[in-house]
Order: C-alpha cells, then structure tokens, then sequence
C-alpha cells in the first residue's frame, strides 16, 4: 500500500497555522480540528515547521503561560520529516517508529500534499489484516 492510497480514503485536507500565529492560535485549530499537530507553512503550501501538543506542553515547561501569545515559530519543529504519495506505507511506519513521529506532511511537486499520522498507519495495517483473514476465511470455507 502507498501513501496515496491512505490519503484517497482519508482525504489530502491540512490544518496549516502562520509561523507568525500566536501558541493561543495553534490551540485553538488543534481543538476546533480535533487533531494532534499542525503544518506550519505561510502560504498552505510551503512547509515551515510543524507544531504539535508535545511542542505546545514543552514551550509551557520553558515559558510558563507568556508562551500563548508568542510565535508558533518560537515552538515548533523546523526540520520536518516528510513522504511522498509513491512512498510505501511499511516504510513509513518504520520511519515513524524510529523516529517517534506521529505526523508526517506528504509533499507532491514541493507543495503540501496531505498528512498522515501514526492512527492513518496503524487503521491501514489493521484494514489490510482483517483483509487477509477474510479472504482466508472464505479460502478454508470453499476448501
């Protein structure tokens, strides 16, 4: 399976922040979109930095509450591991473990294309398990 294949059943939306927005902001589009992390990019297609709960929760260790109205920029990470859609989904799933990452931006063509976070690679394997035992299943049933 590639990262395509992910993306056409989870959608290619992107939750992007300003580097420029304020941590109050960041919150608030992690809460509003229910998510774990943000692109940072100042276009929506130009990837920044990502920022994330784990940022946010070191930021406040460092800053106290004065970091809600600094820049996301002050905050998130900025050398940003990415996939392309043609990349495996095994793959990845390694990268992620390795790395302890649990988003990654798919980028296409230098643009952003997507996210796909560890829950998108985890449901996939899951998916393609409960495929495998269905099919074998009905295999052992005709036998």
């Amino acid at each position: 399976m590639r990262i395509r294949d992910l993306l056409r059943s989870k959608g290619t939306a992107v939750a992007t922040v300003r580097p420029d927005a304020t941590v109050r902001d960041l919150l608030a589009a992690l809460a509003e979109h229910n998510i774990g992390a943000v692109v940072v990019s100042p276009d929506g297609a130009a990837i920044a930095g990502i920022a994330s709960e784990r940022d946010v929760v070191r930021g406040l260790h460092r800053h106290g509450a004065d970091l809600l109205g600094r820049p996301v920029s002050e905050i998130m990470t900025a050398e940003v591991r990415t996939c392309a859609p043609d990349d495996a989904v095994d793959d990845l799933r390694r990268t992620m473990t390795r790395h302890r990452i649990r988003h990654l931006p798919v980028v296409a063509d230098g643009r952003l294309a997507g996210i796909v976070s560890i829950g998108d690679v985890v449901k996939s394997a899951i998916d393609e398990l409960e495929s495998e035992r269905e099919y074998l299943v009905g295999y052992i049933q005709r036998s």
